[in-house]
């Protein structure tokens, strides 16, 4: 049952990232009109920076689609977790509307990495 849940999870966490990653490219999700000052400034300051803004994505197509496979889930959560780290500290301490869904983003890839962590271990040696 757990591997049905994690492998559910994987899939619409992936799902998530890739939808989020090909946005940054083709810009298909309009932007809220009711954004908040403070984080539109803080997204133009993103942007300004001219590779950092197409990286991310890149990273978030990749890390998302290597999430969603099984034999390389653990390299995904590997790449996406950075990305994570900036999104729940961005939630906290820029905007905390979406706190919640940060917190349950983590949650699942600090789960998926737990699930992993013989994976990792070579890494640490």
């Amino acid at each position: 049952m757990k591997k049905k849940i994690i492998l559910v999870a994987s899939i619409l966490f992936g799902l998530m990232f890739i939808n989020a990653g090909l946005n940054k490219f083709f810009n298909y999700i309009p932007v809220p009109a009711d954004i908040p000052e403070h984080l539109a400034k803080f997204m133009a300051a993103i942007m300004e920076i001219g590779w950092l803004w197409p990286l991310l994505g890149a990273m978030e197509v990749i890390g998302g689609i290597l999430f969603i496979t099984n034999k390389f889930r653990a390299l995904g959560a590997i790449i996406i977790f950075p990305m994570m780290v900036g999104i729940l500290l961005t939630h906290i301490f820029v905007d905390q509307t979406t706190l919640p869904v940060a917190i349950v983003l983590m949650a699942i890839n600090l789960w998926v990495m737990y699930e992993n962590r013989e994976k990792y271990l070579p890494m640490i040696r």
